[in-house]
C-alpha cells in the first residue's frame, strides 16, 4: 500500500548535500516526508584511509539500519564516495535505494541524447561519474551509441554565486567541445544552484542528481503524484 506522505531517508557526509537535496524534494516530491541523517566524517575518514574499509562500509551500513529500522520506505545516499555499499543494502532490505547520481544517469540514458556532457568542480567526481554513466549503458541503452565529453572547471568550486559558476563550467564546456552536446549533467550536488543559469547559457537541458532522485522516488513511491515545479529538467 502506498503511504499518503511516503517516508524518504537521505544519508548525507556534508551539510551542502542535505540543503540541496531537501530543496530538490521540497520541488519534485513535495509529498514525500524526508529525514536527513547526516555524518560529517564519514568523507574524512574515508580520505585518510585511502578508500572505503570495512569498519567504514559497516558504519555506513549501521546508518542504513538505523532508517531501515525507522520505517525509512526509500533511500538516498547522497555521498557518491559510499555509493558501492547501496549493492550490499539493497540486498538487506526491500526497499528502494539510491546512489547519488543513479537516477540522473538513468534519465539521461533513457532520453534521446547522443552526446552527453558531464561537468565537475573537483577532479575526482570527473572519472567517477563517468564510469558510473558507462556502468548503465548496457542495461539502458544497449543498441544505441553515446558519446561521452567531460568538462573540469576548479574555478566554479569558488565562484561568488551561482551565475559566475554556471559562467565558469560553460566556458569549460566550451573549452573542453562540450558546446555541441545534447545535454550536460552536473557530476555534484554542490554544483545544483547553477543548474538553471548553465542551462540558459548553454540552451540544452541540464540534469542533477538531487532532482532527478526525486523524480524517480515519486514516480516508485507515489506513481502519477505531480511535482510542484515541472517535470523538465531545464528551466
Amino acid at each position: 500500500m502506498i503511504e499518503p506522505q511516503p517516508l524518504v531517508a537521505m544519508i548525507h557526509a556534508v551539510p551542502t548535500a542535505h540543503r540541496i537535496a531537501e530543496e530538490a524534494f521540497a520541488r519534485e516530491f513535495p509529498r514525500a516526508t524526508v529525514w536527513n541523517v547526516l555524518d560529517d566524517r564519514l568523507l574524512d575518514d574515508a580520505r585518510r584511509a585511502g578508500g572505503l574499509t570495512g569498519a567504514l562500509r559497516r558504519r555506513m551500513l549501521r546508518l542504513i539500519g538505523h532508517v531501515m529500522d525507522g520505517g525509512a520506505q526509500a533511500l538516498l545516499l547522497t555521498c557518491s564516495s559510499y555509493g558501492e555499499v547501496v549493492d550490499t543494502a539493497r540486498a538487506l532490505w526491500g526497499v528502494p535505494v539510491l546512489k547519488s547520481d543513479e537516477a540522473m544517469f538513468r534519465a539521461a540514458l533513457a532520453g534521446p541524447y547522443r552526446r552527453i556532457a558531464v561537468v565537475a568542480s573537483t577532479p575526482p567526481a570527473v572519472p567517477a561519474a563517468v564510469a558510473q554513466l558507462e556502468a548503465l549503458v548496457t542495461a539502458v541503452r544497449p543498441d544505441r551509441p553515446l558519446e561521452i565529453v567531460t568538462a573540469l572547471s576548479e574555478e566554479a568550486a569558488t565562484a561568488d554565486d551561482a551565475e559566475a559558476a554556471a559562467g565558469h563550467l560553460a566556458a569549460a564546456l566550451h573549452a573542453a567541445g562540450g558546446a555541441g552536446a545534447d545535454a550536460v549533467l552536473l557530476a555534484q550536488y554542490s554544483l545544483t544552484p547553477a543548474r538553471a543559469a548553465l542551462a540558459e547559457l548553454v540552451g540544452v537541458p541540464v540534469l542533477d542528481g538531487a532532482g532527478a532522485a526525486a523524480r524517480e522516488l515519486r514516480e516508485l513511491l507515489a506513481p502519477g503524484g505531480p511535482s510542484v515545479a515541472a517535470a523538465a529538467v531545464a528551466s
